[in-house]
Parts: structure tokens; C-alpha cells; sequence
């Protein structure tokens, strides 16, 4: 065997050798993806459950029931931090993604008018922020006024902020979206009823909520 015949074939084989490490390891991160979304989709979906039969429970006595709701709403944000875990791993346009995001708008359009229902029936006076975004890349102050709302929810945790994503497919969105008139001008807020539209800072965030309702929830120590 000449020397340029052994060449040749030792960088073929290294190169098979390299195209299957390649393909072997694509397909073991794919399924790997894919084992990870099924169990984040697994613990969701009893988690939506478990949401949705305390919602009924709200529902049938929700004077009551009162204080529960704020206990419902620090599990709809943990529900909510699995979702921003599932969609930076693997990627917003995932279908599974998809449907893990519009269940859990419809888990927040649920409790946002369950709130409403306590503050008719009981007197209460609760601090709600819709806010929506969007994914498409069209939206440069999104994150910015993501990173915000969350540092107010943590600050105050009475606030109850509900996060949607204006292009969902997701027939309720789009009846809350045409109820409440929000235009598809992002970032934009309806805060107890007020709409308001992009972000700059925090500070002028916080100047849109009414006066004094920020200040009647506790910040933590």
C-alpha cells in the first residue's frame, strides 16, 4: 500500500470516525430535550391541575377563601418560573412550549378574574398588571420591563402581575386583549384598569400605579 493510499484512508476513517461522534451526539442531545420537556410538561400539567381545582375551590366560597389566593398566586409564579425555564432551554417556538405557554395563560386569565370576583364580592382592593410582550424579536424593551415587573412582584408580594405573550394563538387572550384595548404597541400594561405603553425606567414604571398602592403591600425583610 502506497503512502498516499494509507493517507487517504486514514482521513477517511477519521472523518466517519468524526461525522458519527457528530450524529451520535446530535441524536443523544435531541433525546435528551426531549426526555427533559416530557418531564417539565409532566410536572406542569399536574401542577395546572392542582391550580385548577383550587380555582373552583376560590370559587365556591371566595370571601372565605380569601387569604388562600395569596398562597394560589406564589404557585402560579413558581408555574410561571418552570414555563421561563422550559423556554429558555428549548426555545419559544417549541410546540410543546406552545402549549405548555397557552395553558398557563389561561391558569392566569383565570385567576385574574377570580381577583376581580373577590374584590366585588369582599371589598378587597387588589393591585393587577397585565402585561404584554412579545417573542417575535419585534419587542427591544420586553425584557426589560419583564425584569422589572419581577423585581415589583418580589418587592410586593400582594402585586399580582400576569404575564402574556400579544401573539399567542390562544382564543381567550385574544377576548381579553379586545376587552381590555390593549393595542399591539410593546411592552403594554393595564394596571387596575389604566393602560400604558413602552418602558423607560423603573421609576416611571411605578409612577403609572395608583397613588399609595404600591406602599400598602409589605416589602419583604
Amino acid at each position: 500500500m502506497s503512502l498516499v493510499t494509507r493517507n487517504v484512508l486514514i482521513a477517511l476513517f477519521i472523518t466517519v470516525a468524526l461525522t458519527g461522534t457528530v450524529a451520535y451526539t446530535v441524536n443523544y442531545l435531541n433525546k435528551a430535550r426531549v426526555a427533559e420537556l416530557s418531564t417539565i410538561e409532566d410536572q406542569i400539567s399536574i401542577e395546572t391541575l392542582s391550580l385548577d381545582t383550587q380555582f373552583s375551590l376560590l370559587e365556591a366560597t371566595p370571601c372565605d377563601s380569601a387569604a388562600s389566593s395569596t398562597t394560589l398566586t406564589g404557585e402560579l409564579a413558581d408555574l410561571g418560573s418552570r414555563l421561563s425555564y422550559a423556554e429558555d432551554h428549548l426555545g419559544n417556538d417549541n410546540p410543546q412550549v406552545i402549549r405548555l405557554r397557552q395553558r398557563y395563560s389561561l391558569l392566569e386569565i383565570r385567576d385574574y378574574l377570580i381577583t376581580k370576583r373577590l374584590a366585588a364580592a369582599c371589598g378587597t382592593k387588589p393591585v393587577t398588571v397585565l402585561y404584554f410582550y412579545s417573542n417575535a424579536g419585534d419587542c427591544a424593551d420586553c425584557d426589560k420591563a419583564g425584569y422589572a415587573l419581577s423585581y415589583l412582584r418580589n418587592t410586593y408580594p400582594s402585586l399580582r402581575v400576569y404575564s402574556f405573550d400579544y401573539n399567542l394563538d390562544l382564543g381567550a387572550l385574544k377576548t381579553l386583549i379586545a376587552l381590555t384595548k390593549v393595542k399591539p404597541s410593546l411592552p403594554a400594561f393595564v394596571i387596575n384598569g389604566k393602560q400604558f405603553y413602552g418602558f423607560t425606567s423603573l421609576e416611571e414604571l411605578e409612577k403609572q400605579f395608583p397613588k399609595g398602592a404600591l406602599a400598602t403591600s409589605t416589602p419583604p425583610s
